[in-house]
């Protein structure tokens, strides 16, 4: 167990019960993330596509403070409140992972924390 490590990022708002990720040997799993501006719990504004890349900021983020990004996500949780709006979300998330996306799954849900239209979390591979 000496190599699980939990990860916290002080330019992130965070709620004492998650930590942004925990690193287990080679996989970092990041907990799911909103499109909050940074260090605070305040959504930035423009719906779920403006929302979708304000999260994969606030993910990259998370991932090179443990030692990888973007391109070492191997899976990766959508979680929506409006299906209607999957459209303006792929948009943005493609915008992040143009070639070659990891594995995906996209949920639509009743509500998310704070009112946010996505959240998302992911897990990456870097050993």
């Amino acid at each position: 167990m000496a190599d699980i490590q939990k990860l916290d990022v002080k330019e992130l708002g965070k709620l004492r019960a998650f930590s942004h990720a925990t690193r287990a040997g080679g996989f970092i799993f990041v907990a799911g993330t909103l499109g909050t501006k940074p260090g605070s719990f305040e959504l930035v504004e423009g719906g779920a596509k403006a929302e979708t890349r304000q999260t994969l900021e606030n993910i990259r983020t998370i991932l090179r403070a443990a030692g990888a990004d973007l391109a070492d996500v191997v899976k990766v949780n959508v979680f929506v409140t409006d299906m209607a709006r999957f459209g303006e979300m792929n948009e943005a998330y493609l915008e992040f992972f143009p070639s070659e996306p990891p594995a995906r799954i996209t949920v639509g849900c009743a509500a998310l924390a704070l009112g946010a239209f996505v959240e998302i979390d992911c897990v990456a591979y870097k050993p």
